[in-house]
C-alpha cells in the first residue's frame, strides 16, 4: 500500500504537471494487454458458467474499479484514458503496422458489449459516475490530497481531497467492520459513489441506511502521515 501511494503520488513538486492512467500504454501501439484483458484472462480461458471462473471475474472487475478509482482521485491535475477502456475492452486493439502486416483487423472496439446487461456495462457505468464525481467536486482541480491512513497489513488506504474522503480496502479476502480512519472535520459523511455497489456488478454490502456516517471524537495516531482528533468508522 505504502508503494502504490508513493508511486500513485510522485514527486509533489512536478505534481502539477502529472498525467495519470492506470492502463498499459502500449495496448493500442504494439498489441500490449489492458488492464482488463490481464485481469479478466482467467475467466475469458475458462467456462464462462464455472464458479471459479465467476468469482475470478468478479474479484478481477471489482480491483479494476478500484484501481481507475484510485488513479483518478490520488494524483495530480489531469487523467488519460484510452477509447474502450472505461467498460472493460476484453480484446487487444492494434494499430496497423508491419507486425500485423498493416492489418485493420485488431483495429477496432466492441462496442457491441455495451447492449447486454452484463460485466462490461457494469464497467461503463461505474467509469461513467466517476467523471460525474469530478465534474461535480473538481476533483482533478482541487490540490494534492492529504494521506491519512495507509496500512500494509489491512491493506488499508485512506485520504481527503477537497471534501471528500476515500477510503480503499485493497485485501483480497478481509473485509472490515467498525474500521476507524482519520478525518479533518467532524460532521457527517455520506457515501457518494461506492464500488461494490450492484449497479456497478458489486455485492452491494454496505445498505442505503448506512449510507450516512457520523464522526466520533477520538485521537486516532496514523503515524507516519497525520494525527488526528476526529474518526469516522467504515463499516
Amino acid at each position: 500500500m505504502s508503494k502504490i501511494v508513493s508511486t500513485l503520488m510522485g514527486n509533489k513538486q512536478y505534481a502539477e504537471k502529472m498525467l495519470l492512467y492506470p492502463e498499459n500504454h502500449n495496448q493500442s501501439i504494439s498489441g500490449g494487454q489492458s488492464f482488463a484483458e490481464i485481469m479478466f484472462s482467467e475467466y475469458e480461458n475458462h467456462s464462462p458458467e464455472s464458479p471459479a471462473s465467476k468469482e475470478s471475474l468478479f474479484k478481477g472487475c471489482a480491483l479494476y474499479k478500484m484501481i481507475r478509482m484510485i488513479t483518478f482521485t490520488i494524483g495530480g491535475g489531469a487523467y488519460l484514458n484510452f477509447m474502450g477502456n472505461e467498460f472493460g475492452h476484453p480484446k487487444r486493439v492494434e494499430f496497423p503496422m508491419p507486425s500485423n502486416n498493416f492489418s485493420y483487423s485488431l483495429a477496432n472496439r466492441c462496442w457491441d458489449l455495451l447492449e447486454n446487461e452484463d460485466v462490461h456495462r457494469n464497467l461503463f457505468s461505474f467509469d461513467k459516475d466517476l467523471m460525474k464525481l469530478d465534474e461535480n467536486q473538481r476533483v482533478l482541480s482541487r490540490g494534492l490530497p492529504s494521506i491519512h491512513h495507509v496500512n500494509d497489513t489491512s491493506m488499508v488506504i485512506s485520504y481527503i481531497r477537497g471534501p471528500l474522503l476515500f477510503v480503499f480496502n485493497f485485501h483480497p479476502t478481509n473485509a472490515y467492520e467498525r474500521y476507524s480512519v482519520g478525518v479533518e472535520e467532524a460532521g457527517e459523511y455520506q457515501i457518494v459513489l461506492n464500488t461494490d455497489e450492484k449497479k456497478y456488478g458489486g455485492h452491494g454490502l454496505i445498505k442505503v441506511d448506512q449510507y450516512l456516517q457520523r464522526t466520533i471524537n477520538k485521537r486516532q495516531y496514523l503515524s507516519p502521515y497525520r494525527n488526528l482528533f476526529s474518526t469516522l468508522y467504515i463499516c
